[in-house]
């Protein structure tokens, strides 16, 4: 079963964990609030909420690697920060927010690592796209 590890659990993390769940992967959702993961895993079973202090820096690489996928819902800031991780444990990364400058330096190691690092999958202009893809498969 493959792994998602989301970074995460505010406002746009629930449709994107119950969507995960519904196609029985195994998702760990991360917060500084136990109570907020739990209610979005929603006692599934393949859902594991986890209170995650990002300053636990060996805990954080630690889970990253031991996923196969890392969706990151954190503040822009930290999306580097995440993304060197992945570069490191050689795992894929989603993000909601824009490409930093910080985030475009790392394209090429991403590519050369074979590694997708996919970014503006949020509002504007991803919720765009998913809209569009919702009507898609509804068709």
């Amino acid at each position: 079963m493959q792994k998602v590890l989301v970074l995460g659990a505010g406002m746009v993390a629930g449709p994107l964990i119950r969507d995960l769940l519904d196609h029985d992967l195994d998702v760990t959702v991360t917060s500084l609030d136990l109570d907020a993961a739990e209610r979005l895993v929603a006692g599934r079973p393949h859902g594991h909420p986890l209170v995650l202090d990002l300053q636990e820096n060996e805990r954080v690489a630690a889970l990253v690697a031991g996923c196969d996928l890392v969706v990151s819902l954190l503040p822009y800031r930290f999306h580097p920060r995440i993304a060197r991780l992945c570069l490191e444990s050689g795992r894929h990364l989603v993000t909601a927010s824009y490409v930093s400058p910080e985030m475009a330096a790392l394209d090429a190691e991403a590519r050369a690592k074979g590694l997708l690092f996919l970014n503006e999958i949020g509002l504007d202009p991803g919720i765009d796209h998913m809209s569009a893809m919702k009507i898609i498969d509804e068709v």
